[in-house]
């Protein structure tokens, strides 16, 4: 047969048919008298077969290979199907990444940072994360932490999820950070010291119980409204240190245990490193742990606030023990003059400055305008001998002036109960509590004040008489972020006592103050 007539035969082109007899995937078995390819049967069959390994993605060299005889058909599918499988896999990630970016809505520079990432193998993922391991914790004595740390690489599925992409894209910027890799020596260096030598599951499996535990005394203390620097945190770090002490081979309960936890808690605090494990167990497909960084900013400072048994009530006590420059009668006045100015700001609030920010992180005009009315009824409570605990119940309702009204008027009432203010409370008397309440409604007045625009000098002789009070009860609080106040902020010249009284207390003041 001819060429043309091969390729009518086929189905294949002139060229084409002219081009695979030229590299020798279909010999002519001869020449005619004008030097004209010839072909036979059996070059129609050889090319047939040919194209149906074209079309499924086979490489001339491997068509030759199997046409002479060199690899059966089984051995060329399986080879060439295992290479298909790999380009799949990686057009998969492609894919994924590209959706990524699209959800993102990327920049040029990020596009290009994120294409990187895209072509990346699964070998050359794991080189990434293995450089930076080795960066941080490499010449470091072998502890089960950091066995642990090059045990665990990031294997993404054939068919990545967009959530596994977004941690792998995420997970590649974050091992370049400086500061990742400087916390996580850190930890290696201090598990070096005092962890176990080897890695061991029941180890693993003891730790996250022992973390399950104070995780949850310290997120119902928190949800319950308890202030981590607070005499009532007492109980939760006694129960706290009670779990962890038996776990501790190097630490005896007369070897500082606080401080230990402490030490170890700043340790495993760099939000990064939380974030790395969250990343890694995203990407290869296993839970993930919520972040524990509430919980641990609030033991943290629990634990600055009371280094010892009792070292918060203690302090409490020496404040309270010391004369008074006022009387019980004064306490009272003060509290009048307080609510009265607090409720003409309440007043002026509207409805749709609820959704506002306020100087109290992560609080609302709303949520600020509850916790106003909760304070004057749970110390009301207090004074009534049946504290409640409902902190984080709605006591606002549909009328935020008549719930503050209606709340500062059983206030007054339990505080005008005769004998109330001299009566003892624990290690204070009634008028205490009145103080307390006092300075509590003064302070998150201001912050209503300052959050919508009103005046902040509130009852400025109250202000005056009760700073220093305050600064003596409160001058050795651990400003840490899960306490109960900020670092002390800088006052202006000039700046009135409520404002002096809300920057010890760790409020930015506005501009012109």
């Amino acid at each position: 047969m001819s060429i043309g007539e091969v390729a009518e035969r086929t189905g294949l082109s002139v060229k084409l048919v002219r081009h695979w007899s030229d590299i020798g995937v279909v010999p002519a078995s001869g020449r005619s008298a004008g030097r004209y390819r010839r072909f036979d049967e059996a070059a129609v069959g050889r090319l047939e077969l040919a194209r149906a390994l074209r079309e499924l993605g086979l490489g001339m060299s491997a068509i030759r290979a199997l046409l002479d005889g060199e690899r059966s058909v089984a051995e060329v599918a399986a080879l060439h199907a295992d290479a298909v499988a790999t380009q799949i896999r990686a057009l998969r990630v492609q894919c994924a990444v590209l959706r990524a970016v699209a959800r993102r809505g990327a920049t040029a520079e990020e596009l290009a940072a994120v294409s990187n990432v895209a072509r990346l193998s699964a070998e050359q993922r794991h080189a990434i994360v293995q450089e930076f391991l080795v960066g941080a914790v490499g010449e470091i004595d072998a502890s089960g932490y950091r066995d642990g740390l090059l045990a665990v690489m990031p294997e993404l599925p054939d068919e990545p999820g967009d959530e596994q992409i977004d941690a792998w894209i995420e997970l590649a910027e974050l091992v370049q950070d400086p500061r990742l890799q400087e916390a996580v020596r850190g930890m290696a260096e201090y598990a070096a010291a005092h962890a176990p030598e080897t890695y061991d599951e029941r180890d693993v499996e003891v730790a996250e119980a022992l973390t399950d535990l104070w995780v949850s005394k310290v997120a119902a203390a928190i949800d319950s409204g308890t202030p981590a620097d607070s005499p009532a945190a007492e109980a939760v770090v006694a129960e706290v240190v009670e779990a962890w002490l038996p776990l501790q081979p190097d630490v005896d309960v007369h070897d500082h245990p606080r401080h230990k936890l402490l030490e170890q808690l700043e340790m495993a605090a760099d939000p990064r490193a939380e974030r790395y494990w969250q990343l890694l167990c995203v990407i290869n497909g296993r839970p993930v742990r919520a972040s524990i960084a509430r919980e641990g900013q609030w033991l943290m400072t629990a634990l600055r606030a009371n280094p010892t048994p009792g070292a918060r009530a203690e302090r409490i006590a020496e404040a309270l023990a010391k004369e008074a420059e006022e009387s019980a009668a004064a306490a009272l006045a003060h509290y009048e003059r307080v609510v009265a100015d607090v409720d003409a700001i309440v007043a002026a609030v509207t409805r749709a400055q609820f959704a506002d920010p306020t100087p109290c992180a992560g609080w609302t005009v709303r949520e600020l305008l509850n916790h106003l009315v909760y304070e004057n009824l749970m110390w009301t409570s207090l004074a009534e001998g049946s504290p409640r605990s409902d902190f984080a119940a709605d006591h606002l309702g549909d009328d935020h002036v008549a719930a503050f009204r209606e709340a500062a008027t059983r206030a007054l009432i339990a505080f005008r109960r005769p004998g109330m203010l001299t009566q003892e409370y624990g290690p204070a008397r009634g008028w205490r509590i009145v103080e307390q309440v006092t300075i509590e409604l003064l302070v998150h007045g201001w912050d209503l004040a300052a959050a919508t625009g009103q005046d902040t000098d509130l009852a400025p002789d109250v202000a005056t008489a009760l700073l220093g009070p305050v600064q003596e009860m409160h001058r050795d609080l651990p400003r840490t972020p899960g306490g109960s106040f900020g670092p002390v902020q800088p006052v202006p010249a000039g700046a009135t006592a409520a404002d002096r009284l809300a920057a010890f207390l760790g409020r930015a003041l506005p501009q012109g103050s």
